[in-house]
C-alpha cells in the first residue's frame, strides 16, 4: 500500500456492506439462538466490567488449563465461559466432548486436531501398503509367533494345542484389520477451530514448542439443553494431578464438572467393569485401563516415544481417492440420520493470514471477519470471530454491537478501552493485557486505543453473523444523518456537524493515530 494511498478499506474481499459492519465489532460475540440473547442474567452488567483473568489452573503430565472464572458476572450475561490450554511438545490433550459449542483460536505453537462428529464414517483409511514402520512390527509379530509355533510343534508332536489356537486366532484378527479414522486438521498460530456440542475432539502438538489456545464455549446456545455450565465429558484418562487457585478465590467457586483432579474421571469408570469389557469384546484388564482409575497423568498425557501413527494426505491438496471417499461419506451418513453436508464441513481457517483481511487502515491496522458465509460450520453452532491488529497509538473507532455480547481475549499488546451503558455511566475504563478478557455486553458502546507496543485481539462472537454499528466515521449512525439534525441534536453549528460527520474521512473500524511519527509510517509501508 502506498504512503500517498487514501483509501482505508484496501479489500472488501466478497463482503457485504451488512457483513462490513461484523468486524468492527471488537468483540468474540456468541449468539443466542432463537430464544434471543444470552441465559445469563444481566442485571449487575451495568454497574462494573473488569478485565479477567484465569482464576484456576490444572496440571497435567504435557501441559495445564487455566479457567476463567464462569460465575463472574459478565461472562455470566454473555452466557459464555473461557479456558486457556497450553499443551507442551509431544503432549496429546486426550478426548472429550462438551454439551456446548466451542470456538477455538492458536495462540501459539502448531499441532492436529481430530474432531469427530458422531454417525459420519471413518474417511481416512489404511490399506495393504501400510507404513515401513507397521509392516516391521508386522514382521517381528510374525517372527515372534514362528518362534512359538517352533515351541509348540517340539513340546506336541505337531499338535496345536488350545493356547496356540488361541494365538493364531488373535494373529489372524489383527492382520484382517486396518487403522481407519475420521480426518485429521493441521493447525497453527491464527487457526480458528470450531468444534460442534457433543463432539468429541483431541490435540496432538507435534511442533517444536508449547501450543497454546483460548477457547470459548457457548452455554446459552440452543444445543445446551443442561444448565449455564460448560459440563466437559472425558472420554479417557484418569485424575487430573493438582489444582491451583489464585489468591481469594474460595473452594465454593468450583465448577461442578470442572473441578480438581482428585474428583475427575473419565466416563468410562462410571460403568461396571464386566459389562464394559462384555459391550467393547475385551479382557476386563483391558477395561479397568479404559476406565483409567489409577492413571494419575491428568487429561494432557506425553505421548510414548515414537510418536503418533496417523493417516494423512500426502500434500494439503485433497486427492480423487479423498473426493470418492468424502462422496461416499455423505452416503453413509445419510443412511445414518446424519446431515451429509455436516460430515464434509471444513472446521479450520486463518484469520491471522495480513492478506484475508476484510477491513485495512493505513498506519492504523486490520480486521479480519470469520462468519458463516466463510466457514459455513459456524452457522450450525452460532457462532463468530473477527481478529483485529492495531499499530501503536490508533484508534478503535466508538461503535456499539447490535445482536450479540462479546468476549474480548487480548492475544499481544495492550489497549486502553472505555465501556458506556444505557445511563451513559462508564462501566469498563481500563487496560486490557495479553492474556486478559473482557466482554462488552451488546448495545453497549465501546472505544479504544492502543498502546505504545501496539494491539492485537480475537474476538469470539455468538452470532455467526454478529454486526456492530459505527457511531462515527464510514458508514456510521451520526454519517447517516443530516447535518442539520446534529446540528440542532448537540446545540452546535453547521460547520461543526459537518466535521463531526466527516472529520474521519473514508476511516471506518480503525482510525489512524491523530499524528503518527515516521517510524509508525515506515511500518505502515512495510
Amino acid at each position: 500500500m502506498s504512503l500517498t494511498s487514501t483509501t482505508t478499506l484496501a479489500t472488501m474481499k466478497n463482503t457485504s456492506m451488512a457483513s462490513l459492519l461484523v468486524p468492527l465489532c471488537l468483540c468474540f460475540v456468541l449468539l443466542r439462538g432463537a430464544s434471543g440473547l444470552g441465559g445469563g442474567s444481566c442485571d449487575r452488567i451495568d454497574r462494573r466490567i473488569r478485565a479477567l483473568e484465569p482464576t484456576r489452573r490444572v496440571d497435567s503430565e504435557a501441559g495445564h488449563t487455566e479457567f476463567y472464572d464462569e460465575r463472574d458476572g459478565q461472562l455470566a450475561c454473555a452466557g459464555v465461559t473461557a479456558a486457556r490450554i497450553t499443551i507442551q511438545q509431544n503432549g496429546l490433550l486426550l478426548p472429550s466432548y462438551s454439551n456446548s459449542p466451542r470456538l477455538a483460536y492458536v495462540v501459539q505453537g502448531k499441532g492436529s486436531v481430530g474432531v469427530v462428529i458422531p454417525g459420519c464414517p471413518e474417511t481416512y483409511q489404511e490399506t495393504s501398503s501400510s507404513s515401513q514402520q507397521e509392516q516391521e512390527q508386522e514382521h517381528d509379530e510374525r517372527r515372534r509367533g514362528g518362534r512359538r509355533g517352533e515351541e509348540r510343534r517340539r513340546s506336541s508332536e505337531g499338535e496345536e494345542s488350545e493356547e496356540g489356537q488361541e494365538e493364531t486366532s488373535r494373529r489372524s484378527f489383527e492382520q484382517s484389520i486396518r487403522d481407519e479414522h475420521q480426518r485429521i486438521t493441521t493447525v497453527r498460530q491464527g487457526d480458528v477451530v470450531a468444534i460442534p456440542a457433543g463432539a468429541p475432539f483431541w490435540v496432538h502438538n507435534d511442533g517444536d514448542g508449547a501450543l497454546v489456545a483460548i477457547a470459548v464455549y457457548d452455554v446459552s446456545n440452543n444445543a445446551n439443553q443442561l444448565d449455564q455450565t460448560s459440563r466437559r465429558f472425558r472420554l479417557a484418562g484418569g485424575q487430573t494431578s493438582s489444582e491451583r487457585r489464585r489468591e481469594g478465590e474460595s473452594e465454593s467457586s468450583e465448577s461442578e464438572t470442572e473441578r480438581g483432579g482428585e474428583e475427575s474421571y473419565n466416563i468410562l469408570s462410571g460403568f461396571d467393569t464386566e459389562l464394559l469389557a462384555e459391550s467393547m469384546r475385551v479382557s476386563r484388564d483391558t477395561a479397568r485401563k479404559l476406565q483409567g482409575r489409577n492413571d494419575k497423568r491428568g487429561n494432557i498425557v506425553r505421548v510414548r516415544r515414537g510418536g503418533l501413527h496417523l493417516l494423512r494426505p500426502a500434500t494439503e491438496r485433497v486427492t480423487d481417492e479423498e473426493m470418492m471417499r468424502g462422496a461416499n461419506a455423505g452416503a453413509a451418513a445419510a443412511g445414518n440420520g446424519v446431515d451429509e453436508a455436516l460430515c464434509l464441513m471444513k472446521l479450520r481457517e486463518n484469520v491471522a493470514d495480513p492478506m484475508k483481511a476484510d477491513l485495512y487502515t493505513p498506519n492504523g491496522g486490520r480486521i479480519t471477519v470469520l462468519n458463516s458465509q466463510k466457514l459455513p460450520v459456524l452457522k450450525l453452532i452460532k457462532m463468530s470471530v473477527n481478529r483485529g491488529v492495531m499499530r501503536r497509538n490508533a484508534i478503535l473507532a466508538p461503535h456499539w454491537n447490535i445482536n450479540a455480547h462479546a468476549a474480548v481475549y487480548a492475544t499481544s499488546g495492550s489497549a486502553r478501552l472505555q465501556v458506556v451503558s444505557s445511563e451513559g455511566r462508564r462501566v469498563f475504563d481500563g487496560e486490557l493485557r495479553r492474556g486478559q478478557m473482557v466482554v462488552v455486553p451488546q448495545s453497549f458502546a465501546v472505544l479504544g486505543s492502543a498502546g505504545d507496543e501496539g494491539f492485537a485481539w480475537v474476538s469470539f462472537q455468538t452470532s455467526d453473523d454478529a454486526m456492530n454499528a459505527p457511531i462515527v466515521g464510514k458508514s456510521s449512525a451520526l454519517r447517516g444523518m443530516p447535518a442539520d439534525v446534529l446540528a440542532n441534536a448537540f446545540g452546535v453549528s453547521r460547520e461543526e456537524a459537518r466535521r463531526v460527520k466527516f472529520g474521519r474521512g473514508q476511516e471506518l473500524a480503525i482510525f489512524s493515530p491523530k499524528s503518527g511519527d515516521r517510524r509508525d509510517m515506515l511500518a505502515a509501508a512495510a
